[in-house]
């Protein structure tokens, strides 16, 4: 049986710019976690990844973009959205644990009212939180607020902000925008932070 995803409250007053966003504003959602955590939000997904021309996205991607997606702005602006476009997706390979054709993260980033043209919109980070497999070691040790195991082990899947954790995040919109523009574009490499911020102002000034 599924699991619901459950986003808190922002523990701050005012709330974190960026949780929740209102709906007209643009920005692009990045939301990743361990894999554990991913299918007890998404158990009946088969993962494609033992074969030479892996599909992008995997069959998870849009699932967790839609879910999330209806958790942020509701089932009416779901509709009103359509097919979400998957932006990019990360899957973390995870060799010392797992065979070659297995991992053990994994992320998706789609975007909401973002222009087709705009190469760095702000970003928002969301990070899905493992509690079961270490009774909520993990949860309590990176998150600005305290966190029940109990609430969570086979209720509910927790999924946090950037802003309600110790990890402040300073790079997560040139990281999530370069890896975006690595996959549109087809490139080997990832521009690094200066790069990026260059290929920005030349953009803007063109």
């Amino acid at each position: 049986m599924a699991l619901p995803l459950y986003i808190p409250p922002c523990i701050h007053t005012p709330p974190g710019q960026y949780h929740l966003p209102p709906p007209d504003q643009p920005i692009r959602i990045q939301i990743e976690g361990p894999l554990i955590a991913i299918e007890r939000l998404l158990p009946h997904l088969s993962w494609q990844l033992d074969h030479p021309d892996r599909p992008f996205p995997q069959p998870a991607g849009p699932e967790l973009a839609r879910l999330t997606y209806r958790k942020i702005y509701g089932e009416a602006c779901l509709e009103a959205a359509g097919e979400l476009a998957v932006r990019d997706e990360y899957l973390g390979w995870m060799a010392e644990k797992y065979p070659d054709d297995m991992i053990d993260y994994y992320g998706v980033t789609f975007d909401h009212l973002v222009p087709a043209d705009d190469p760095n919109p702000e970003v928002m980070q969301i990070n899905i939180i493992e509690i079961e497999d270490d009774s909520g070691v993990y949860a309590n040790t990176w998150l600005s607020f305290a966190v029940d195991p109990a609430e969570f082990i086979g209720k509910k899947v927790l999924a946090v902000p950037r802003c309600c954790q110790k990890r402040k995040g300073t790079q997560d919109r040139w990281r999530v925008n370069a890896l975006v523009d690595k996959r549109v574009h087809g490139r080997v490499h990832l521009k690094g932070a200066e790069e990026f911020r260059e290929f920005v102002r030349q953009h803007e000034c063109s």
